[in-house]
């Protein structure tokens, strides 16, 4: 897909490069864009980090899960071809961060996505052959999935997370992000993607950020959205959450 008209690099087991990609999504019905959805490793920008210095308990297993789910995703668009990436992903989403069976905060609930037990269902739901779930412990994918990492921080720098987003590659724009907690209501996501892609397109952005956040808003971690929802739309400066 080389000709796609954005690059989304996602490690599965990050809650706001999955809340970023359902935004992108609806985006994509709404101008008709194509999604190359590519892959960048939480486990692997993170090589060299202390994780019992610099995370919570837990996280080096989760972004170890994210690496093997890669592994998986990798082995898919090698033999299923690019356009089965994308399925896929909506189906590691759906099952992590939709509608789990245990949230983040369940006792080794990061470590099971890496297994078959976890995967087994979700290739069922993506329409894909079970032996792809070989793949979970095959580190011959590791180096596919190392350079498209690389790939992403060369566009942004290193000092980033997860998603990076490439628009009309591969002279287009490029950035983080953007984090956001809640999925805008489908009249204003393209209106936000004109305005993110109108900010980081002026030659000299570095950066717009705010640390003050609230957890997105994503029942797999424990936010009940039938409650607030998970839309969310503005008019004139204000915000209005749907009940």
């Amino acid at each position: 897909m080389a000709d796609a008209d954005i690059h989304f690099y996602f490690d599965p087991v990050c809650p706001f490069a999955w809340m970023t990609s359902k935004w992108v999504r609806s985006v994509m019905a709404q101008r008709e864009y194509t999604v190359d959805w590519r892959f960048i490793s939480l486990r692997m920008i993170n090589a060299n980090v202390d994780y019992d210095a610099q995370f919570p308990p837990e996280y080096e297993a989760g972004h170890t899960a994210g690496l093997r789910l890669l592994r998986v995703a990798a082995r898919t668009r090698a033999e299923q071809g690019p356009a089965a990436v994308g399925p896929l992903y909506a189906a590691f989403g759906r099952r992590i961060f939709d509608v789990p069976a245990e949230t983040e905060d369940t006792p080794g609930a990061r470590e099971r996505r890496g297994t078959r037990g976890f995967l087994e269902p979700v290739l069922a739901e993506a329409g894909l052959p079970a032996d792809l779930a070989d793949a979970l412990e095959d580190p011959t994918f590791d180096p596919v999935i190392r350079a498209e990492t690389d790939e992403a921080l060369a566009l942004t720098g290193k000092d980033v997370g997860t998603p990076i987003i490439h628009f009309q590659p591969p002279t287009g724009v490029a950035f983080f992000g953007p984090v956001i907690s809640r999925l805008p209501a489908e009249q204003d996501a393209v209106r936000l993607w004109d305005y993110v892609v109108g900010l980081a397109s002026f030659p000299g952005f570095a950066e717009l950020k705010r640390s003050l956040r609230e957890r997105p808003q994503l029942r797999g971690l424990g936010v009940d959205v039938d409650e607030v929802g998970v839309e969310e739309d503005w008019h004139g400066g204000s915000r209005r959450l749907k009940k």
